[in-house]
């Protein structure tokens, strides 16, 4: 089934930057080619190196706070946290990137059109594709179990998972993730609980080790020791399946 690119999101760090978001002009990564050809061959012989990722994005010039000037003029050394909903559906496909903003460059037309340039190039880890657990933006305004995706199958080859939290009220709020056989009986999945949030903006990248079960059912759920009235956010998960990487 062919769809149009309307209704994508861009979140960065915690950040909503999909209305001063123009286009995605580039989603990519992979593993580097080394070049194994030995004499005795008639073409190259390569195999797969270090994995890479990045995403170059245009953006509209915009001042207000929080928002696109605001978020990328400060073109930190740390590393960003980004991700890219293809749609807002419980489920697509979404890309997830932990690098470095390499750049802020500022384009002004003819007709006094003001657009930016920035890319983002990995850092430790390579880009990667998941499915959205949130459908864009979930609120909650208490503890709650979110609706579950079907990933087919379970496997044991571990996974990761990726946090953004736009907007907190409240003393405290853990997201975590969930799996179940049957869709009805669900466990917490071990070691797959972000960080205990209590402000806003939080962003966070966890993962499983490559021996870990990830059950065929998954959900994102909140829970909270002290309370809270409100946590805006979204989650991808990541099921890796290919044995015995480190990702």
């Amino acid at each position: 089934m062919k769809q149009s690119g309307l209704g994508d999101n861009f979140y960065l760090g915690g950040n909503d930057l999909s209305g001063d978001t123009a286009s995605l002009d580039e989603i990519g990564g992979g593993p580097a080619l080394i070049d194994v050809t030995g004499i005795n061959k008639s073409a190259f012989e390569r195999i797969g190196g270090l994995r890479d990722g990045r995403i170059e994005w245009t953006s509209h010039f915009n001042p207000t706070a929080f928002f696109e000037h605001d978020v990328l003029s400060t073109l930190p050394t740390t590393d960003r946290h980004i991700m890219y909903f293809r749609g807002t559906t419980l489920g697509n496909p979404a890309a997830c990137l932990v690098g470095k903003q390499l750049n802020y460059d500022m384009t002004r037309a003819d007709d006094g059109k003001i657009t930016l340039k920035i890319r983002a190039e990995s850092n430790g880890y390579g880009i990667e594709w998941g499915r959205s657990l949130t459908a864009g933006q979930r609120t909650d305004t208490a503890a709650t179990n979110g609706a579950s995706i079907d990933t087919t199958a379970s496997a044991s080859f571990g996974g990761q998972a990726y946090l953004q939290v736009f907007d907190f009220t409240g003393t405290d709020v853990t997201i975590k993730i969930q799996d179940s056989a049957d869709d009805v009986s669900f466990a917490d999945v071990a070691s797959f609980a972000f960080t205990q949030v209590t402000a806003p903006p939080f962003s966070e990248r966890i993962a499983l080790s490559n021996t870990a079960t990830i059950r065929r059912y998954v959900r994102a759920v909140t829970v909270t020791t002290g309370g809270f009235t409100s946590a805006e956010f979204s989650v991808v998960v990541v099921k890796n399946e290919t044995a015995g990487i480190v990702f």
